[in-house]
């Protein structure tokens, strides 16, 4: 563990590792046109095909935990990059159905592979994609996905501090 991990709170390590993550999916995926986020859903997409389902744009939101704003903004775009057919559900006027085109499968197809190869390399220390410390690890981070928050627009007037949970990267136990 680096120094700099060593004395930060678990949500700055999720962040850090999240930013990380975003960047080297960002660079992995660029040469097939697309960002993380639009592979988060082109993916998502792949997966649901191939399991039958053709999601309208609110359920992919609810699937990838973006909001459905920015999933109907994602979705337009790989629409006229030619990767996603969106269309009309008969069913809900109101409701748009997301599909892959062929081209937009062929594309999820090799991005799922590149970032498979960059999940193998993040996860080497934990024994790699299907390590024991790998699955438990994966187990652990559903375990806090399903923790609701309530997130106030208000700050509380005086939060209480853990004074023993240093946030304060540039400083060290020994210096103070």
């Amino acid at each position: 563990m680096s120094s700099t991990s060593e004395h930060a709170t678990p949500g700055f390590l999720v962040w850090r590792l999240s930013t990380k993550w975003r960047v080297a999916v960002d660079r992995a995926v660029a040469p097939l046109g697309l960002t993380h986020a639009q592979y988060s859903l082109v993916a998502s997409l792949y997966g649901m095909h191939r399991a039958g389902r053709r999601p309208s744009q609110r359920q992919l939101a609810d699937h990838t935990g973006l909001e459905p704003l920015y999933v109907s903004k994602l979705a337009r775009a790989l629409e006229a990059a030619g990767v996603v057919d969106r269309t009309r559900d008969p069913a809900d006027p109101r409701a748009i159905r997301l599909s892959l085109t062929e081209d937009g499968r062929e594309v999820a197809q090799r991005a799922i592979g590149v970032v498979q190869g960059l999940l193998e390399q993040l996860l080497e220390p934990l024994g790699g994609l299907r390590g024991e410390r790998t699955k438990a690890f994966s187990r652990e981070l559903a375990t806090l996905l399903d923790v609701s928050l309530d997130v106030s627009l208000e700050a509380p007037v005086e939060a209480p501090v853990d004074a023993s949970l240093d946030t304060h990267l540039d400083s060290h136990p020994d210096e103070e």
